[in-house]
């Protein structure tokens, strides 16, 4: 394991920051003339050009939360239900995931608190394991997770949204291509513009999912109240409980992965106010609000929906609103639309973060560790993150890509909490402002070790075409990053390319 704070790709990298801080005069002019205007002061009060310190406690809370709460709660919260087969195993396995996401969430306030860098995992293995895992953790992140991911929820977002123009029949699969692209690209654009907008259009969505929530559980008390739940009964709920502990642990599975997106914020650590203290009080209020709305949530359709009714469903909370709303039940299909627009943005201003860490670690290109001097915002990687995100409209099966990667995730928080554990060994004098029970990361790390195991069990095709894919990350590592000796006429060629795009976007490099 390598303890390197800093790293960089070599003498080729070397050779071209030489080259790029050679351009200075011009980046002074860029400073004078930029053509964006957000509304942070143009290098800040220490006139520094570095991103800003503007995400609040608050803002904190609202990333985590926004993130967590995408569509699946409201449109196909039946994995669990359809693995545990009952209602009262189905909630325990809800709170349960819950339980297990805090305690992640926990050691990740402690990793956060210790390794003060944006990049959450990538940041982490770097920094314990050496640069070519974290490349490859970067490459598929880069690759497939992020861009897919936001591309399906946004695509998620345009069907809702039009739904109401098509009451009768199917949304065009191309009318919601075009609306999901557009949603990304204003995403974009307002995160270009300024961090503070990015945070008030996360803060009031986050308000909004949880608004819609909140009338879901309410009206599952007022039919609680009313006394009309036969499938909360005592003598029902737990009819027709699966013992087989492989079902099981696929609804574990479910959970789980509806709980994903609890690690977002230490992605963005740097730009964090007071992160020795927002960051572990934001993820204490988060996740715990997060595992009550979706017990309460999932109770609240109980009260009027079987578990025959979840499966066959399209979009659950829809069928429910439509019970109980009446005339209005046109809000929930708006409120799972306005649900996914926020979690759309989230995704997009931490990805941009993952990618300009990377970029500036030496794993991307230099371009995309610049920022607008203006604005404040890491411009090139937001930018980048978009085009990624904007291909998969051209893919007809998403969903089969993610699968190849489901146990790509719980292996590389694995490997952080194991570095975390290995730090507290090898580095006791560094500050730990959180410093949580030992037998909290080591129980975690073994959950995650069964998680990978039954992933590998479950779907070994698609797991060895996934770990295959990331293999492919090795030889763009050797010749992007570890090929040092670099020829002249591709060190000038990607100085020329790189200070042309710079000129274009008017974006600087980041002062240290």
């Amino acid at each position: 394991m390598s303890g390197v704070k800093k790293r960089c790709s070599g003498s080729s990298l070397a050779e071209e920051e030489k080259m790029l801080k050679s351009n200075q005069q011009e980046n002074g002019a860029l400073k004078q003339d930029a053509g964006l205007g957000g509304d942070e002061p143009d290098a800040g009060k220490d006139g520094s050009m570095t991103l800003k310190r503007n995400i609040t406690l608050m803002n904190g809370v609202a990333i985590i939360v926004g993130t967590i709460i995408g569509s699946g709660i409201f449109v196909t919260p039946t994995g669990v239900v359809k693995e545990a087969g009952s209602v009262g195993l189905s909630l325990i396995l809800w709170s349960v995931c819950g339980v297990f996401s805090i305690m992640g969430a926990l050691c990740y306030a402690e990793l956060g608190t210790t390794i003060t860098k944006s990049g959450g995992d990538y940041a982490y293995i770097l920094e314990v394991y050496g640069q070519l895992p974290a490349f490859l953790k970067l490459w598929i992140e880069l690759l497939i997770i992020r861009p897919s991911s936001q591309y399906i929820v946004a695509l998620v977002f345009a069907t809702y949204i039009l739904k109401p123009f098509f009451p009768t029949c199917a949304v065009p699969d191309d009318a919601a291509k075009l609306v999901a692209c557009l949603c990304i690209l204003l995403l974009t654009a307002v995160n270009c513009y300024s961090v503070k907008a990015a945070t008030r259009v996360q803060d009031a969505f986050a308000a909004a999912k949880l608004s819609a929530l909140g009338l879901i559980i309410l009206l599952g008390f007022i039919q609680i109240g009313r006394g009309d739940t036969p499938f909360l009964k005592p003598e029902q709920a737990f009819e027709g409980t699966n013992s087989d502990v492989g079902k099981i642990v696929l609804a574990l599975y479910s959970g789980l992965f509806a709980y994903g997106g609890w690690n977002y914020l230490n992605f963005v650590t740097e730009e964090m106010i007071d992160p020795y203290r927002n960051l572990p009080l934001a993820i204490i209020i988060s996740l715990p609000i997060v595992t009550l709305v979706y017990v309460l949530t999932n109770l609240a359709y109980f009260t009027t929906l079987s578990p025959e009714e979840m499966l066959i469903s399209e979009a659950v909370a829809v069928d429910f609103g439509n019970r109980h709303l009446g005339v209005m039940a046109w809000i929930i299909p708006v409120f799972v639309g306005l649900s996914c627009f926020g979690s759309v943005n989230g995704s997009l201003f931490t990805s941009s973060r993952l990618f300009f860490v990377g970029s500036r670690e030496g794993h991307l290109p230099t371009l995309l560790s610049m920022i607008h001097p203006t604005c404040l915002t890491p411009l090139p990687s937001l930018i980048f993150t978009c085009l990624m995100t904007l291909l998969y409209a051209f893919s007809n099966d998403i969903f089969s890509v993610i699968n190849f990667f489901s146990f790509f995730n719980w292996l590389c928080i694995a490997l952080a909490i194991v570095g975390m554990m290995w730090l507290r060994y090898k580095k006791p004098e560094l500050e730990r402002p959180i410093k949580v029970n030992i037998l909290l990361p080591i129980l975690f790390v073994l959950a995650c070790v069964f998680l990978i195991i039954v992933s590998f069990w479950m779907t070994p095709i698609e797991c060895i075409i996934g770990f295959v894919i990331i293999l492919s990350g090795v030889p763009v590592y050797l010749i992007g990053v570890r090929w040092q000796n670099k020829p002249e006429w591709m060190l000038n060629g990607l100085f020329s390319l790189t200070a042309n795009f710079q000129k274009m976007l008017k974006v600087v490099p980041q002062e240290s």
